[in-house]
């Protein structure tokens, strides 16, 4: 046997290919991550319920039937695999709402506590803008870390006014509706602006922010 036939029977390297690492999970959307279409349907039913109650029998009627409805999604959504504090949120705010309408006795303060969390939220915004932190950016920098300059970045903060002010509109725009309907007492259509001014308004400032938050991180991030 010679040095070359030595050689020839060594064995030779597989030649299959190697097996891909799977890349990273997709990011999800802006309206996946506030619980798909689904999350909009869910937070819609006990407000519709609540009017249909109200409008074919008392108010303690349209409690409890609202309550019941709220319960009972709170029920599906953690069969479905939801996390703990996204279903019971849900449920949380409907009790705290039929709370205030079974101490007051009416049934347009339902709509109350979303009246008074669209007041904070434009406060807090145009606070921010005024006084020149901006709320996304001030989120964006306590999600890397809170050691980023990005207020001294002129294109990073413009950024941000826009996606915080989109918020102030949004924020802002809701309290002026529902407070002039909830002053003349039209709780059918406080109804109709609590599902219109919802989710869809509220996914169309997230888009703004996601930008921002793009943006930002396009600067002010290196790659290692």
């Amino acid at each position: 046997m010679t040095f070359l036939d030595g050689d020839r029977s060594a064995p030779q390297e597989s030649a299959a290919p190697l097996a891909s690492a799977p890349g990273p999970d997709p990011k999800p959307t802006v309206l996946e991550s506030m619980g798909g279409p689904a999350g909009f349907v869910y937070s819609t039913i006990p407000v519709v319920v609540f009017v249909v109650g109200n409008s074919l029998g008392t108010t303690a009627v349209a409690i409890s039937v609202a309550m019941a409805t709220g319960v009972v999604l709170t029920v599906v959504r953690l069969l479905r695999g939801e996390r703990f504090a996204s279903a019971v949120g849900g449920l949380a705010g409907v009790a705290f709402a039929a709370g205030i309408v079974a101490l007051t006795g009416s049934a347009k303060d339902f709509f109350l506590l979303g009246i008074w969390a669209a007041l904070a939220g434009f406060i807090a915004a145009l606070g921010s803008l005024l006084i020149r932190r901006p709320l996304t950016g001030a989120a964006w920098n306590l999600l890397h870390g809170g050691e980023h300059a990005w207020r001294e970045d002129p294109v990073v903060l413009r950024a941000h006014d826009i996606a915080t002010l989109a918020a102030a509109i949004v924020f802002g725009g809701r309290f002026v509706v529902k407070q002039w309907l909830y002053v003349h007492d039209f709780t059918g259509w406080l109804a109709f602006a609590k599902v219109a001014m919802g989710t869809p308004l509220t996914i169309v400032a997230a888009l703004v922010a996601a930008w921002a938050f793009r943006r930002s991180s396009k600067r002010l991030i290196r790659e290692p």
